[in-house]
């Protein structure tokens, strides 16, 4: 059995990948994880009939032969998987060093996982249908801000200028990826705004806010987003009081800002402007402090003529 994997906590470049991989293997299984932003669990709600997407808890009793990862470098164990299970990772972040040697791994430094599979897809000449098209023209869109955020290529573009001519609905793809938020989510984003601090580092803006979202458990990435788009700063930082620990959301507009850098230190890691770790068994304060402390060595300044 061939069955495709992604990462908790998806995002819709995340089901889309899935979407993708699938349609290129057509024998494998899409595996759905367990935890979906509040968004793509709606899409999927409201479109999953229409999608070859599996619940974890169907997939069929047999030996795993081969596991494809994408939008993702980390693997759960699974019952069914062996020694013998071959491992295919195609995803977009930053190769990890730990990662087994056997592992068959493609890594691209591009907008959205997602592009990867269309541009494939489009080699194939394959038929898409317009709900695919869709899901795979927001999985472009998420990670690249609807083609606006600095890390966009000319291959993302031109990936999404394919999906619209083969039918993806613009107004579906609106009204999913600008979803509103939750209460919960509203209230968090309150707090966020309300702890905001600036600080001015090398002629830069950075915006570090604190909150508490133990009581929750939607995604914390859209009320990042949106903090973002409100306060337009250089390099944004949040450090969320969660069950598990304190989590780290860090966003950068700039190169002069690594942010996965910054992550990197704290145990996490993604890409250079847009980056994420889970701090445990220490309280904010004391990471408040040491993240202000590191962000000298991670902020560099703008080059100037």
């Amino acid at each position: 059995m061939h069955i495709i994997l992604t990462h908790e906590q998806a995002d819709f470049d995340a089901l889309a990948s899935l979407l993708g991989a699938s349609l290129l293997h057509e024998d494998a299984l899409p595996i759905l994880p367990h935890k979906m932003n509040r968004n793509v669990r709606a899409f999927v709600t409201l479109y999953g009939v229409e999608l070859p997407f599996v619940e974890r808890q169907d997939i069929p009793q047999e030996s795993i032969r081969m596991v494809t990862l994408v939008d993702t470098q980390s693997m759960v164990t699974l019952k069914g998987s062996g020694s013998k299970t071959r491992v295919q990772v195609i995803d977009h972040h930053p190769i990890r060093t730990d990662l087994p040697a056997d592992w068959n791994v493609t890594v691209d430094d591009i907008g959205a996982n997602t592009t990867l599979f269309v541009e494939a897809l489009q080699e194939h000449n394959s038929i898409l249908r317009p709900i695919q098209a869709t899901l795979l023209l927001m999985g472009i869109y998420e990670d690249t801000g609807s083609l606006t955020y600095s890390r966009t290529t000319p291959r993302d573009i031109r990936a999404a200028a394919y999906l619209l001519e083969r039918g993806a609905n613009l107004k579906i793809a609106t009204e999913f990826l600008n979803h509103p938020l939750s209460m919960k989510q509203q209230k968090l984003y309150d707090e966020l705004r309300n702890t905001a601090e600036t600080i001015h580092i090398h002629g830069h803006t950075i915006i570090i806010a604190c909150g508490d979202a133990r009581h929750m458990d939607e995604e914390l990435s859209t009320v990042a987003h949106k903090l973002r788009d409100l306060m337009d700063p250089d390099g944004l930082v949040l450090l969320v009081k969660i069950r598990s620990g304190v989590q780290l959301i860090a966003r950068s507009t700039t190169d002069n800002i690594d942010v996965a850098e910054l992550a990197a230190t704290f145990g996490g890691g993604g890409h250079s402007r847009a980056a994420a770790g889970l701090i445990k068994d220490r309280n904010l304060e004391d990471i408040l402090t040491e993240l202000k402390q590191r962000l000298n060595k991670v902020v560099h300044p703008a080059i100037t003529v």
